[in-house]
């Protein structure tokens, strides 16, 4: 059995690559650069304990958070806080005022964001050749 990937390893149409392996400490891993997706955005950011962000708002791109790891206070304009653990989503329009907030004292907190702009291309799969079922 192989071992997990920690580096980022490319071939050609594909790209595979870890959070450990993009970078240490607190803050951004630039996984669309790591990557090369060309599509979106995308980066992990590491939030120390405690540690709030500053807030922000976007000119076109709408965002999409998802908690990999820890419990994270979100605070959007209009003043409503969420609270969100590992699994947890949460979409913001591209204007709207967002801040994240650790909420513990003593663990990190990771999450991933996605960002875009231009829509939905709807449902693109195909089968490949000689393939049956789903």
């Amino acid at each position: 059995m192989s071992e997990p990937v920690r580096e980022t390893v490319t071939g050609d149409g594909w790209a595979v690559g870890s959070l450990d392996g993009m970078g240490e400490g607190w803050g951004f891993r630039k996984v669309r650069h790591e990557l090369g997706v060309q599509a979106f955005g995308i980066n992990a950011v590491f939030l120390p304990p405690g540690y709030t962000s500053r807030r922000h708002a976007h000119e076109r791109q709408e965002e999409t958070y998802f908690v990999h790891r820890g419990t994270i206070e979100f605070t959007f304009g209009d003043g409503e806080r969420q609270v969100l653990g590992p699994g947890g989503f949460a979409r913001v329009d591209p204007p709207t005022l967002r801040s994240m907030r650790n909420l513990s004292d003593t663990e990190e907190a990771v999450y991933v964001a996605v960002g875009g702009a231009g829509g939905y291309v709807g449902r693109d799969g195909v089968v490949a050749e000689g393939q049956t079922g789903r």
